[in-house]
């Protein structure tokens, strides 16, 4: 890299500095913008004792889904356990910690994560297990309770496009979870379909401006659908 340019010329160097035992970050909701040679290269590094933040942890043997055949992930903070057998086995037999959390608030953690906030009041969870041994107030009578932002040493997002100096355009609903993730982690990584120019994106159009992105590179995805439904022949 190079000044504002942030780009990279292989993965190994989009995730040097990654080890055992740190937090990583990950954009995408189920396999939708994920990162996807990312991962795959975190798999590759063999790195172990990981706490994986991300809205779900991918699909049997694609997506964040590789990393727990090898049993790289200690813990997971997510939303759903999904469409993922293994992870539901892992988690029923005790082998990972997972944190469920509801989807709003996972993703509000991250944004007041990346903005400097250490925590923030919601409805949301109060009164289930979600809330148990949480501080409490109450705000014009109704309770809130007082959840803690998230913050990991690297964040992993896919982007559509972004020009060198990283300031990058999601597509539709592979924004999803990206553009929080991208604020939240000490180093963030992007992965993207096409890199450009500056200049050649409307600065209006920009989803997360380039300040928040360390390293920049391109890569192919195979973008694979969770489940297809076809209509009867």
């Amino acid at each position: 890299m190079n000044g504002f340019d942030k780009v990279v010329g292989s993965y190994e160097e989009a995730l040097e500095g990654l080890t055992d035992n740190m937090t990583v970050i990950a954009g995408g909701f189920g396999l939708c913008g994920i990162p996807e040679g990312l991962i795959r290269r975190i798999r590759q590094m063999g790195v172990r004792g990981l706490t994986v933040v991300s809205n779900n942890c991918g699909v049997d043997g694609f997506g964040l889904g590789v990393l727990l055949e090898d049993r790289q992930i200690r813990k997971v903070i997510a939303s759903y356990v999904g469409e993922n057998k293994l992870f539901e086995q892992q988690l029923l037999n005790g082998e990972i910690e997972v944190d469920l959390t509801p989807q709003g608030t996972l993703a509000e953690k991250m944004r007041a994560g990346g903005a400097g906030i250490p925590a923030f009041f919601t409805a949301t969870g109060y009164g289930t297990p979600v809330g148990e041994g949480k501080e409490v107030r109450h705000f014009n009578g109704r309770p809130y309770i007082l959840e803690e932002a998230i913050t990991g040493d690297f964040a992993i997002v896919k982007a559509w496009k972004a020009d060198r100096y990283g300031n990058a355009i999601y597509r539709h609903t592979a924004q999803n979870f990206n553009p929080m993730a991208a604020t939240a982690g000490r180093i963030t990584v992007m992965e993207v379909e096409e890199i450009v120019e500056p200049g050649a994106l409307d600065p209006a159009q920009i989803h997360t401006p380039g300040i928040y992105v360390n390293r920049l590179i391109q890569g192919s995805f195979e973008k694979r659908i969770e489940q297809r439904t076809v209509r009867a022949g």
